[in-house]
């Protein structure tokens, strides 16, 4: 597909996560791919805390071909920090960030980094008639769309994290060092040239391991993390009803000068207090939520622990524990 002197060196780094079933297919394909664009590449699997076998897989793999390279978290830290370890060992001049459930299929590498020949730093796959269940299509919709609005820059929910981008803007990434990850926002942050190219999308080949509990916690950190519209949401909020309550104290003051109150409004009264109460509670608890990740963030711990690491050639000692 290229001359021999124009060859990159590509980097491949796939976040895995219970996926020993397929870690051998996703292996196979990629290694077939990338001889289409370059024979100097490496694919960089992150085992983020998986319990069933994949270790154990990536170390068999990581020994048959040496340009796999294998990370073991010490554990399950989440999938965009597994990216992001992968990141920071990355040597490519492109690096393809890619998913191991195969649902994005490898077969799309070439037509992504012949796109990004056009002079591109970042092209990523749009899936085309996602396969996803209507439940997460339904979610992801509304997810992107809240995400959109809060943080203020166009998400596009049929964008994940599948996609070639350029080792300078992966050096970019690198320097967000922020708790909360989410890998397509910093993107985004980064800037570049960037576009996206359709791509097929197919069933996954594993059980999602993203539950309604995890979706609306990964939501809920990357809203507080990228955007400050709720707290101003908030008072907005409180503009509004301290005006609507000024209104209504005048018309009461005149209602009651005229006489036209003359029973006391006890009722309205406990109501217009516990809708304050209400919105009270909820304002001190998004307060409480950015305070919460402000100081996750300045304990300044390590956004990830390598618990064990494959060697880089045949040469060296077998995979070892760190």
């Amino acid at each position: 597909m290229t001359n021999e002197q124009e060859r990159p060196f590509i980097s491949v780094v796939s976040p895995v996560y219970q996926a020993a079933a397929v870690l051998p297919e996703l292996v196979e394909r990629l290694v077939a791919e990338l001889h289409r664009i370059s024979s100097e590449f490496e694919i960089i699997l992150v085992d983020d805390g998986s319990t069933d076998a994949s270790w154990a897989c990536i170390a068999e793999l990581a020994t048959a071909e040496q340009r796999i390279r294998g990370l073991r978290l010490s554990r399950n830290f989440g999938q965009h920090h597994a990216i992001t370890a992968g990141l920071d060992i990355a040597r490519g001049t492109w690096v393809v960030v890619l998913d191991c459930d195969l649902q994005d299929r490898p077969e799309e590498i070439s037509a992504l980094y012949l796109k990004a020949q056009d002079g591109y730093d970042v092209v990523l796959a749009a899936r085309q008639h996602r396969q996803d269940g209507w439940m997460k299509r339904i979610s992801s919709r509304w997810f992107y769309g809240a995400l959109s609005y809060l943080s203020g820059v166009k998400q596009n929910p049929d964008v994940a994290n599948f996609g070639i981008y350029h080792h300078r803007v992966i050096a970019t990434v690198q320097q967000l060092r922020e708790s909360i990850r989410y890998f397509p926002t910093m993107v985004r942050w980064a800037g570049f040239r960037q576009c996206t190219l359709p791509v097929q999308h197919l069933e996954s080949k594993r059980p999602t391991t993203y539950n309604i509990g995890r979706r609306l916690r990964l939501a809920t950190d990357i809203m507080l993390a990228y955007s400050d519209k709720p707290l101003r949401l908030t008072v907005y909020t409180g503009l509004l009803i301290s005006a609507l309550a000024f209104m209504l104290g005048t018309v009461t003051l005149i209602r009651f000068a005229l006489g036209q109150i003359t029973v006391p409004g006890y009722a309205s009264l406990f109501i217009l207090m516990s809708f304050f109460s209400g919105l009270i509670i909820l304002v001190l608890g998004i307060v409480g939520l950015y305070v919460g990740k402000t100081f996750e963030g300045v304990r300044n711990r390590p956004l990830y622990v390598v618990a064990a690491i494959t060697p880089r050639n045949p040469h060296e000692a077998d995979a070892h524990t760190l």
